[in-house]
């Protein structure tokens, strides 16, 4: 099933702005959609394609990259008697999946840009982990767009709804609520969203009407196809990744979600796996949210990556992940989280997800912790800000309220002592969009207007 994705625009971008200069580099977790866009886009943008794909190319295409690159002549007649099918130049796109497996052929854009036959795109996850990057020179003619899992959006594009995010968005512009009726419709398409998340075969299966026992089962494939690929990388680290990816739903449990390296070893310090905790980043299967000793524009100047929070790069998976101590996750548990009455801690699936969508939104992620004594307290006390962005050149708070949204102690402290005035602060919630004393409450699906 082939769904309408965003990223699509951005890629027809790239070709009427590249005119064969650049090569397209699309990175992103595995299974997220990246070689079914790219196959679509070569489709419908393009008189004919070729795809290499280097989880199960030949050694003799392989071999035809690292012998005759020099000389395009022979190296476009080896691939197409090797591959049994030749392209017409200037109208044909080489796309080249899975690229990472094979760096040679990423170094080599360099020399089929400059030859001008045709246009490429490459795919791959784990682009930026260094044994994927130590021997090769990177090339300056790639344009790099990361993908993401479906957003909620593009999962209501999946059901067919075109009409509910439009709403959305407009009511976050002028500032007013959706009424009752609407906004408890539109809560429960996006509880649905937070359960089954946007991983495309998950979604697939909803839209074909599959049971959640069966959508289940496929995000638990995805979750055991990304253990495998930390297993292989931590062939050199002692498992340091796989240990930090499993422990990110106990992790997240914790009172503000601070990554606890006891939880790992009592002994266990970030230096000792600040590498692995940069792999799951990087390999975008997480997303790494940093505490900034100070508020400022200029946030990452102020970052302290030694203190910071893990949260899982689709909350679906998250979920899923979350469940698999408790045997297979049944129609029942998905039905009370659609529902919000799921006996656990939802307040961590809700950050989780406000964070995959300011990912999304193309924000880095940061909090700041921070120590204030209010007017009525007899000593200072610790405050966290769950979430600071950057809107506009001005600093942008945002507290995630999973229940009790009237106490906010945290934003009050925070304006009280950085005398902020002028940015927006959002609460998130489960209620309707309302003004307050300055601050915009939004209800948690409004998160993707920001």
């Amino acid at each position: 099933m082939i769904f309408e994705r965003k990223i699509y625009a951005q890629m027809l971008k790239w070709k009427q702005l590249a005119g064969g200069n650049s090569a397209l580099l699309l990175e992103g977790a595995r299974r997220i959609g990246k070689s079914t866009i790219v196959k679509q886009f070569a489709k419908q943008e393009y008189k004919d394609y070729l795809i290499l794909d280097f989880a199960q190319e030949s050694r003799d295409v392989k071999r035809n990259f690292e012998d005759n690159i020099g000389d395009m002549d022979v190296f476009f007649r080896n691939l197409f008697l090797l591959k049994g099918k030749s392209l017409p130049p200037r109208k044909s796109v080489i796309i080249m999946d899975e690229v990472q497996l094979f760096p040679a052929a990423r170094q080599a854009i360099k020399y089929l840009v400059a030859d001008g036959r045709y246009d490429y795109m490459e795919t791959g996850s784990l682009i930026s982990i260094k044994k994927n990057v130590q021997d090769i020179l990177i090339p300056s003619e790639e344009y790099r767009l990361k993908m993401f899992p479906m957003d909620f959006e593009e999962f209501l594009w999946a059901q067919k709804d075109t009409v509910t995010v439009p709403a959305i968005r407009e009511a976050f512009e002028k500032r007013k609520p959706l009424g009752d009726v609407v906004h408890r419709k539109i809560m429960q398409s996006f509880r649905t969203y937070l359960a089954v998340g946007g991983m495309p075969q998950a979604v697939a299966a909803l839209t074909e009407g599959k049971t959640f026992e069966q959508i289940d089962f496929i995000k638990r494939n995805i979750l055991a196809l990304y253990e495998d690929d930390l297993k292989k990388y931590d062939e050199d680290s002692r498992e340091k990744a796989s240990v930090i990816y499993k422990t990110i739903p106990e992790q997240l449990e914790n009172r503000n979600s601070h990554f606890r390296f006891s939880k790992i070893d009592k002994n266990a310090r970030y230096k000792n796996y600040m590498d692995a905790v940069s792999f799951v980043a990087e390999s975008m299967i997480g997303n790494e949210c940093i505490n900034v000793t100070k508020p400022e524009v200029a946030l990452e100047s102020f970052a302290d990556r030694s203190n910071f929070k893990l949260y899982l790069g689709d909350t679906g998976l998250l979920v899923t992940q979350m469940m698999k101590n408790q045997g297979e996750t049944g129609t029942d548990i998905y039905k009370a989280l659609i529902f919000g009455r799921l006996g656990i801690d939802q307040g961590m699936l809700l950050e989780n997800m406000v964070a995959q969508i300011l990912r999304v939104n193309g924000y880095e992620l940061y909090f700041h912790e921070f120590l204030y004594r209010p007017e009525d307290a007899a000593k200072e006390k610790k405050y966290e800000i769950d979430f600071l962005i950057v809107k506009k050149k001005k600093l942008c708070p945002i507290e995630v309220k999973s229940s009790g949204y009237q106490s906010h102690k945290s934003l009050d402290c925070f304006i009280e002592k950085y005398k902020l005035r002028n940015e927006d602060r959002y609460i998130l919630y489960s209620k309707d969009l309302k003004m307050e004393d300055g601050t915009i409450y939004l209800p948690f699906y409004m998160a993707l207007c920001i």
